[in-house]
């Protein structure tokens, strides 16, 4: 069944949405040797699951995308969202049996959602 391979962050502020996403989870980011103003971001290695990405310019007025972010804490990432210049949106909430989430936007207005995998939630 096909996965979800990558994704893209679409910013107003390229530069400023790169700091945001390197200071909060320590991504790797780096502008694309290509025709394109167009920021790669490696999440992790090859040794752990998950995805990389891009960020770009905003292709249109308010186009916009969500991902979740699997994070050991999301009490600590919701601090650090806040520290960086993004806002929650969603509090913290329990998904019973499977974890927590909550729904934060960045420095552009993105919606970033953030997964803390525990099956003791209640």
């Amino acid at each position: 069944m096909p996965r979800v391979v990558h994704f893209e962050i679409y910013a107003d502020e390229v530069e400023r949405a790169t700091k945001f996403y390197s200071d909060v989870f320590g991504w790797q980011v780096h502008k694309w040797d290509g025709p394109e103003d167009y920021w790669l971001v490696i999440t992790g290695g090859d040794d752990h699951p998950g995805i990389d990405g891009a960020i770009m310019g905003r292709p249109q007025p308010g186009a916009t995308g969500m991902n979740f972010i699997d994070v050991d804490s999301v009490d600590d990432y919701i601090a650090k969202v806040r520290a960086n210049g993004g806002t929650v949106v969603r509090p913290k909430m329990a998904i019973p049996e499977v974890g927590y989430a909550a729904v934060c936007n960045d420095t552009e207005g993105n919606p970033i959602g953030l997964f803390q995998g525990d099956p003791s939630a209640t």
